[in-house]
């Protein structure tokens, strides 16, 4: 097999967990995001509109847009990086490519901290995505003008073992889930 292929083969173990994970979730599965973001307040940061079964971090990102700005991902093309794009609960909202709703309205920023979807995650903080490289170029934008911090946001059930990286997939620095909180040393 190569390296598609297992990726492919990763990403369905991945979404089967999540759905598994998404159907049995309670209420407060955003409780730990939350209380990550209170140590950021007025940090610029990007949250995500979830799809499909991705886990909520809506309650989190409104908590944080009473105390500084919070934008979600807005994608451009195929190849390009993300555009962040200004967000307030309760705002108007258009569809967006892959279902994900965007602001009506573009009033576009950059993020200091991103919060970031994923399929998997590892012990070591790699990231499986779904496999367009948004978030991997979007990051590693950002980190060449700042230092960025990528809040991996998952279900405890998304943790795989050798998952299939390569050298252009941006590492995260934490991963928050419905019950815990793991940081990650980079040099």
């Amino acid at each position: 097999m190569d390296l598609s292929e297992i990726k492919a083969v990763a990403r369905k173990a991945g979404f089967a967990r999540r759905k598994q994970a998404f159907d049995a979730a309670g209420p407060g599965q955003s409780a730990h995001l939350s209380e990550v973001l209170a140590g950021y307040r007025g940090v610029p940061l990007s949250g995500f509109m979830p799809i499909r079964t991705e886990i909520n971090p809506l309650p989190a990102m409104a908590e944080a847009a009473a105390h500084g700005p919070v934008c979600v991902p807005v994608i451009q093309g195929a190849g390009r990086p993300l555009e962040f794009s200004r967000w307030e609960p309760d705002m108007a909202l258009r569809e967006g490519p892959f279902g994900a709703k965007v602001p009506e309205v573009d009033d576009f920023i950059d993020p200091e901290i991103v919060i970031v979807p994923l399929v998997a995650f590892d012990a070591n903080g790699g990231r499986l995505g779904y496999g367009g490289g948004f978030y991997d170029r979007t990051l590693e934008r950002l980190r060449a003008r700042r230092a960025t911090l990528a809040i991996g946001f998952a279900f405890d059930a998304q943790e795989a073992e050798n998952l299939p990286l390569e050298a252009t997939d941006q590492p995260l620095d934490m991963i928050v889930t419905e019950s815990g909180i793991r940081e990650f040393l980079r040099s």
